[in-house]
């Protein structure tokens, strides 16, 4: 054991720059109120969009997954852990996002390791987002494809960097965020649709934030912008606000068939659990039905903006419920995430690494599970805990 002995000096290290993280117990189901620690708070950090995480309907399906199908596939896909079930979610989530076809993976992150390095690698070029999601970081790091990052939502960088660095390349990949986690923006999704026309790029975009939130019913990004059939690739996750765990990814047919054949992630990890296909197919099949809590979801959202904007907090450039309160360093974000917390708040600080340093902040993730008593509860309290801390006056 003494040769991790110096993992002790870097969690000590940690603590004194304010950037250990408190991880919570939820002691129960997601909802607008949970307990957390023993103690009964009004949730502000959760995924959990559209309050699918704890829908009856949902529950029951996936009891009657359980029951028809098991606890789980019992092997990899491609062996013999198919069920019906799963291509059930599959026609059902191509269907949604008005796609071709779709795979299924265990997870958001698993499906963007599945996807990019399966399609790139060495004598190719991503070009990434400076502020994508830490899996992208990761699967392009696999593919041993070069990876130039543009900034952040500039389109002219993204095209300055394509014709420096396209030109011997054996293929070309985008890839980018459709809504960014930490600050709530949305990527200029047809702007680099059209930039990759001009380059005869492949364009990826992962939808994560996008789904349940954006366009017809939460259809997502690509639906927003009126985009299908023009985006190649997009990734999608379960586990935000369609309530559940999984990943997939939906584009054209020859794609899906190829990561069917070829996906590390796909061929080498079981399958999802009958009970999350199930609970999966039932989100979907709600929001098919109707866009109700998608408008609601909107409707909390801008409400509690206007409300912490009238008191005097940043919140950033967010354009989506996700809703950071910007604030700096590191120790006033776990203070001010602290003082919620005593006052029955539960909102969590980030700080580095998750986003740069100096721009540690409390991100608030709205809810269609949110009452309007809850928001005035929470903005209430924003407000004392802001004065005290000097972050508003």
């Amino acid at each position: 054991m003494a040769k991790l002995d110096f993992l002790a000096e870097e969690m000590q290290s940690l603590k004194e720059q304010g950037l250990f993280a408190t991880i919570r117990t939820i002691e129960g189901s997601q909802g607008a109120w949970v307990t957390v620690d023993g103690k009964k708070v009004l949730n502000l950090c959760s995924n959990n969009y559209l309050g699918f995480a704890n829908m009856a309907e949902l529950k029951e399906r996936a009891k009657e997954a359980i029951d028809r199908y098991g606890v789980g596939p019992g092997a990899v896909r491609t062996i013999a852990g198919t069920q019906s079930i799963h291509l059930e979610l599959e026609k059902k989530l191509a269907e949604f996002k008005e796609a071709p076809a779709c795979i299924l993976l265990q997870a958001g992150f698993t499906a963007n390791v599945a996807v990019i390095p399966t399609i790139t690698g060495e004598g190719d070029v991503i070009f990434s987002d400076e502020l994508n999601h830490a899996s992208i970081i990761d699967a392009c790091k696999l593919s041993k494809a070069r990876v130039m990052r543009y900034a952040h939502n500039d389109v002219n960088d993204l095209r300055a960097k394509l014709q420096d660095e396209s030109k011997d390349a054996r293929r070309k990949l985008i890839v980018t965020d459709g809504v960014f986690s930490m600050d709530g923006d949305i990527a200029p999704l047809p702007e680099i649709v059209k930039v990759a026309r001009e380059f005869d790029a492949i364009v990826m975009v992962d939808d994560a934030h996008g789904e349940g939130v954006l366009g017809k019913s939460g259809r997502g990004i690509v639906n927003h912008f009126g985009l299908e059939g023009q985006v190649d690739i997009e990734v999608g996750t379960l586990s935000k606000a369609f309530g559940v765990m999984g990943g997939y990814v939906t584009g054209p047919t020859l794609l899906i068939d190829y990561l069917k054949q070829r996906a590390r992630p796909f061929l080498f990890s079981t399958g999802l659990t009958p009970a999350d296909v199930g609970a999966a197919l039932a989100a979907v099949e709600v929001l098919m039905k109707s866009d109700e809590l998608v408008k609601k979801l909107w409707d909390n959202a801008a409400y509690f903006k206007k409300g912490l904007k009238d008191a005097g907090f940043d919140i950033g450039k967010s354009e989506t419920p996700i809703t950071p309160v910007m604030l700096g360093e590191a120790k006033v974000a776990q203070d001010f995430s602290r003082m919620l917390f005593e006052r029955d708040i539960f909102a969590q600080a980030i700080a580095y690494p998750t986003v740069p340093r100096g721009k540690a902040r409390i991100r608030c993730m709205l809810s269609a599970a949110h009452s309007r008593q809850d928001l005035d509860f929470a903005l209430e309290r924003f407000v004392e805990v802001g004065r005290k801390l000097g972050v508003v006056s």
